[in-house]
Order: structure tokens, then C-alpha cells, then sequence
């Protein structure tokens, strides 16, 4: 008898016992602990762009928005930071623990591992248009809003012509983000002003409909060569969204910078990518591990390789500054970080119903 029950006392020490490790082997998202030394949200790097026009460097006024914003709202910083410890915890929680926070591994990932499957199948995001214009020509056409749309679609799906000349030092991690996008609807609106700034003038006039649920995307003159803004998760709903230059989308004007990349970049942005140079050259970080570092933006088609920071750097990405048609490509960890936002808690959770 005392030989029958010494036997179901080791059976349940070892099933206790293996139950712990299994534990310990698969941290939750509440248990997983992430360093969030290196974060940062104010930038004030001056090579954060570049213009239609060549004179002034901005393509993309993102960041600069984004430093007013946390001016006017001492919240944000914190509301940003939440973000980030999120998006860190769960892309660490989902079997990628090997560096969850600090440097240039923000991210949680490692760039040597197999995507790791986050449960969310494939996100799709419904889109609303607003057309402000004043002239005709700024009043671009709904083929030019369904090619807009199709180049999202192909590159957030890796399905661009342009795919394969991606580096074979990179062809390894460019991913397929598994996020997709329908229009909901174009609204037009004829407005007498000329250029709309980067103030949020253009979304005061025309405000966004249901931003939890929608992406916003004003398509107008914004002036002073800028192509390009969008709001970081954690701003207010009253301005979210994404603000691009007419011209900017397939077939306008604004060569080489109108094959509806500007969105795809901006959208990044939305959807809580950095530049990847981190907008502080070599010192600071996109917070994510497969993007190398560098000391500024690439314009034009770089020649490959392109080295800064003792490192090759992605001129194909499409969160640098090259041209629409030598930009094609999201990294694995991009895609991890996009689609955290979109998991239970997730800055962006009511997006993906």
C-alpha cells in the first residue's frame, strides 16, 4: 500500500512539475516583462524628408506632426509609450522572445527566426476618401482612387511587380503583412483653398467618419512640397488618419513620386512604423530588428549596396525616401509590429471586426 501511494505522489509531483515549465517556456502577455529603455517619440532629426520640388527635404511631414502634437497634448507621450509596451509584449508573447525591447531590437523579433503565426489572419481595413479640390485637376478620378487602392492591396500583400529584385541579402524576411484594404466610399468636396497645410485644416473642414473603424484618407493640395502625413496610433480620433497630395497617386503629376507609394509609406505610419533610419541617423532606431540602421533617409534609386552605420542599408523599404518605383518591400519585423496593433488591447483593435 505505502508503494501504491509513494507511486501517485511522484506521478503528481511530475505533473505539477512539467505544468511549471510549461508555463515558464510560453510567457503571456501579462507575465512578460519588455525593456522599454530605449523609447522615444520627439524627434528633432532635420533630414526627416525630401519634396516634389527638390529644394526642401520633405516627402513625408509625419514626424514633424507628430513633435507638434505632443506639444499641444502632454498625453500623448504617454498614450504612445502604452502603445509601444504593448506591440512589444505581444509580439514577444507570440514566440519570439529573443529580444523584447532595447536597440535595435525593439521589436521583440529575431530577424534569423520563422514568421511566427499571430492568430489574427488576414486584416482587412475599410478606407474612406475625401477628395478636396479646387481645381480639376486636383479632383483626381475614381480609376486614380482604385489604382491607389490596388497598389496598397499589392504591396502590403507582397504582390508588386517589383518584388522580386529585392536583395538577396533581404529576400528572406520581406513579408507579406496579411493586412488588405476596401473602399468604404469617396466623398468630393469642392473648396475654394489652395493649399491645406499639414495644421490638420483639411481634416477640420471634412472630418473623419467613424475613425475607429475606418482609415480616413484626404487626398488634396497640401502645399509647400510636402507629399505626405499621417497620425501615429494614440492621437486623437478627430484627426486620424492619413493626408496625401493629390498628385502624389497613380498617374499624377508628381514624378517620380506618383505611383501611389506615398500612401503606401503613410499608411506605414498609421499603422505605427517609423522611418528606418529612426529619424536620429545611427543613434536611434525604428524599434524594429530586420531594419539595419542608418544615419538618414535614401532619395532617388541608391545603387545596392548602400552602406551607413556599418551596415547595408534597405533603400527598398518603403518607410525610407527612395523613389516610388525603387521602394518595394515591408520587413518581417514591420509586419509584426503593424499587426500588434490590430490584437486584443491593440491601439487599433476596432479596426480589424
Amino acid at each position: 500500500m505505502k508503494k501504491f501511494i509513494l507511486f501517485f505522489a511522484i506521478v503528481a509531483f511530475a505533473f505539477v512539475a512539467c505544468q511549471e515549465n510549461s508555463d515558464e517556456a510560453t510567457p503571456t502577455q501579462e507575465t512578460l516583462t519588455v525593456d522599454m529603455s530605449d523609447f522615444y517619440v520627439y524627434t528633432d532629426d532635420d533630414l526627416s524628408g525630401k519634396s516634389t520640388n527638390g529644394s526642401n527635404k520633405d516627402k513625408c511631414h509625419t514626424m514633424k506632426v507628430l513633435n507638434q502634437q505632443l506639444k499641444e497634448n502632454p498625453g500623448l507621450y504617454k498614450k504612445m509609450y502604452n502603445i509601444e509596451k504593448h506591440t512589444r509584449t505581444f509580439i514577444a508573447a507570440k514566440g519570439k522572445p529573443t529580444n523584447p525591447g532595447g536597440g535595435n531590437g525593439g521589436d521583440g523579433t529575431d530577424p534569423g527566426t520563422d514568421p511566427v503565426d499571430d492568430g489574427l489572419g488576414v486584416i482587412n481595413i475599410p478606407v474612406y476618401f475625401h477628395v478636396v479640390y479646387s481645381n480639376a485637376e486636383e479632383n483626381v478620378s475614381d480609376a486614380q482612387i482604385t489604382a491607389q487602392m490596388s497598389v496598397l492591396n499589392e504591396d502590403f500583400r507582397k504582390a508588386n511587380n517589383d518584388i522580386n529584385k529585392v536583395p538577396a541579402e533581404f529576400s528572406g524576411i520581406a513579408a507579406d503583412s496579411e493586412i488588405t484594404f476596401t473602399n468604404a466610399g469617396t466623398f468630393r468636396h469642392s473648396n475654394s483653398t489652395g493649399e491645406w497645410g499639414t495644421r490638420d485644416a483639411v481634416k477640420s473642414a471634412y472630418p473623419p467618419i467613424t475613425p475607429s473603424t475606418h482609415l480616413n484618407i484626404w487626398v488634396c493640395n497640401i502645399g509647400g512640397g510636402i507629399l505626405g502625413y499621417a497620425q501615429f496610433p494614440g492621437g486623437s480620433s478627430s484627426t486620424d488618419g492619413v493626408v496625401l497630395l493629390y498628385s502624389s497617386l497613380p498617374g499624377g503629376s508628381a514624378a517620380p513620386y506618383n505611383e501611389g507609394r506615398t500612401a503606401t509609406h503613410e499608411v506605414g505610419h498609421y499603422l505605427n512604423l517609423r522611418h528606418i533610419w529612426g529619424d536620429g541617423r545611427c543613434r536611434q532606431d525604428d524599434f524594429v530588428a530586420d531594419t539595419p540602421s542608418s544615419d538618414g533617409p535614401n532619395y532617388g534609386c541608391p545603387s545596392f549596396p548602400t552602406v551607413n552605420c556599418k551596415s547595408t542599408d534597405m533603400t527598398m523599404n518603403y518607410m525610407d525616401y527612395t523613389n516610388d518605383d525603387c521602394m518595394y518591400m515591408f520587413s518581417e519585423g514591420q509586419k509584426s509590429r503593424m499587426r500588434a496593433i490590430f490584437a486584443s488591447g491593440g491601439a487599433r483593435e476596432s479596426l480589424n471586426q
